[in-house]
């Protein structure tokens, strides 16, 4: 039977030597004690502001793709439209529906016909139309 040391020496069995000045931590009796900090509170908080900031980034990026949704919506009416013309980079353009419920595309202002008018659109130097 081995002599069994007092549990304030630090004896290592294996090696058969004392190695309590080789441990990364204090072995004395007087050395602070270890504790494993509690860490659930920081998790917590980083994981709301993580969160925040990735909600903040997908309204963000939800807000952009309504705007491109919107922009091609208008594109897709503008171009399914009849028109008999090129329409010019720059000039300003006003969409009807005529008597068939078809659109249509033209350059005769809202105030000077009678005609069921969906919209003003400028068609822009990318080709879009930019509704105004």
């Amino acid at each position: 039977m081995s002599d069994k040391k007092p549990d304030q020496v630090v004896y290592n069995e294996d090696e058969g030597r004392y190695d309590a000045a080789l441990k990364p931590y204090a072995t004395d009796v007087g050395a602070p004690s270890i504790t494993i900090p509690d860490t659930v509170a920081w998790k917590n908080t980083n994981v709301h502001k993580v969160n925040k900031q990735v909600k903040a980034k997908y309204d963000e990026l939800k807000a952009q793709y309504d705007v491109l949704m919107e922009q091609f919506e208008y594109n897709n009416l503008v171009y399914n439209a009849k028109f008999t013309f090129e329409p010019i980079v720059g000039e300003t353009y006003h969409l009807y529906r005529n008597s068939n419920e078809e659109p249509f595309l033209s350059i005769i202002a809202p105030t000077e016909c009678s005609f069921d008018h969906l919209g003003t659109f400028r068609l822009n130097a990318d080709k879009m139309w930019e509704r105004l």
